[in-house]
């Protein structure tokens, strides 16, 4: 009976939390005519508020890690000038999780995302699943590097694609 009554509390215990990062990984994939490029960040902040919906993450841009430590240069310095631009930035809200629910679903964040100085309004897919009393966020969209003023030099347009995909996965803890 001590179970059930737990389970049955678990998602008020959840509403009105604010929660963290815990793990993250934050990818990105470039498949261009002659040469693919993977890199993998897990060094993400983020703080999610239950009550409001908020959200908000930030990436550390020089955290990318790259299979060659040329690629990882040309990206902070040439591309994304990590430098003048340290960090990529998402603000917004949640639409439609409902934390009474268990199990995986279907969730929409909308709200402004920065990437190399550049703010653009953004709607992007994604899954929120509750696991016990931490939460899963994962999402993965497509980034066009001329919206946020990155260039591709002339010289290399065939090694760097024009749009990147980028999957986002945040493994939250509550805020204690």
């Amino acid at each position: 009976m001590k179970i059930v009554v737990t389970l049955l509390l678990l998602p008020m215990a959840l509403l009105g939390q604010k929660f963290t990062v815990d793990q993250s990984k934050v990818t990105f994939f470039s498949d261009a005519a002659l040469e693919d490029i993977y890199a993998e960040n897990t060094k993400t902040a983020s703080l999610y508020n239950l009550d409001t919906q908020d959200i908000v993450f930030s990436i550390p841009i020089k955290e990318f890690a790259f299979d060659k430590g040329l690629m990882k240069e040309h990206f902070n310095e040439k591309y994304l000038e990590s430098e003048k631009f340290p960090k990529s930035v998402f603000q917004g809200k949640i639409e439609n999780f409902d934390p009474a629910k268990a199990g995986i679903q279907n969730v929409m964040a909308r709200g402004k995302l920065t990437i190399h100085g550049v703010t653009k309004e953004v709607t992007v897919p994604g899954t929120i699943e509750r696991l016990g009393d931490r939460l899963s966020i994962k999402s993965k969209f497509v980034v066009k590097l001329e919206d946020y003023n990155v260039e591709r030099p002339k010289l290399l347009w065939q090694k760097i694609a024009e749009e990147v995909e980028v999957s986002v996965d945040l493994q939250y803890k509550p805020v204690k």
